[in-house]
């Protein structure tokens, strides 16, 4: 029976590398012990659900199963907001993503007004994601990690906007936080995200 073994992966810069935008104590923090507990609930989880399979008990599968969404989502988007993020970061995107972005959004401006709405709205994330089942790019507000989702959407660009990720550095304003995620954000990695979700779907 198969059953994957999910790991954190370093950072892909220093812990210091984002100031002043994000301070090292916040991304120390950050990555090394509450993006770490998502990896060990996930594991937790897949462990009770191979169990119960073995021994054909499912009492408490339900609740294992629910695991796996709200940590391996949690997993999934820390990863994808860590690489979203740069030292050399702050530009707009340019070549095909800046492209689908003018066209779905009318302009990176109109994107990008629309993506801080999502981060004044969502108690987890606000997302850039490549809609599979429209063919666009689109925005959304999700909560927690995983409540408001799309099916078969893939995520591009990912921040998080729980108040553990800014409240250290910025107190009770948000706002100024996503401010200084643009000071940080690297079009280059979504660009290459985007490239693939284009390639599979249209």
């Amino acid at each position: 029976m198969h059953m994957s073994e999910y790991t954190l992966d370093p950072l892909p810069y220093d812990y210091d590398a984002l100031e002043p935008h994000i301070s090292e104590q916040v991304l120390t923090w950050h990555h090394d012990t509450h993006h770490q507990g998502y990896v060990n609930g996930w594991n937790s989880a897949e462990e009770t659900l191979a169990e119960n399979r073995e021994n054909g008990d499912f009492s408490s599968s339900g609740n294992a199963m629910r695991n796996v969404t709200h940590n391996g989502s949690g997993h999934i988007l820390h990863d994808l907001f860590w690489q979203n993020m740069s030292p050399e970061g702050g530009s707009e995107p340019e070549g095909d993503l800046a492209d689908r972005i003018a066209e779905d959004f009318g302009s990176y401006d109109a994107w990008k007004g629309e993506f801080e709405a999502a981060a004044s709205a969502a108690s987890g994330w606000a997302l850039l994601v490549y809609d599979s089942f429209s063919n666009q790019l689109r925005n959304v507000v999700v909560d927690k990690h995983d409540q408001g989702a799309l099916w078969g959407s893939h995520p591009i660009v990912a921040l998080d906007v729980w108040e553990h990720s800014y409240y250290y550095d910025y107190g009770p304003a948000r706002g100024d936080f996503v401010e200084a995620f643009f000071n940080v954000v690297d079009f280059e990695e979504p660009s290459a995200r985007y490239e693939q979700a284009v390639e599979l779907f249209e």
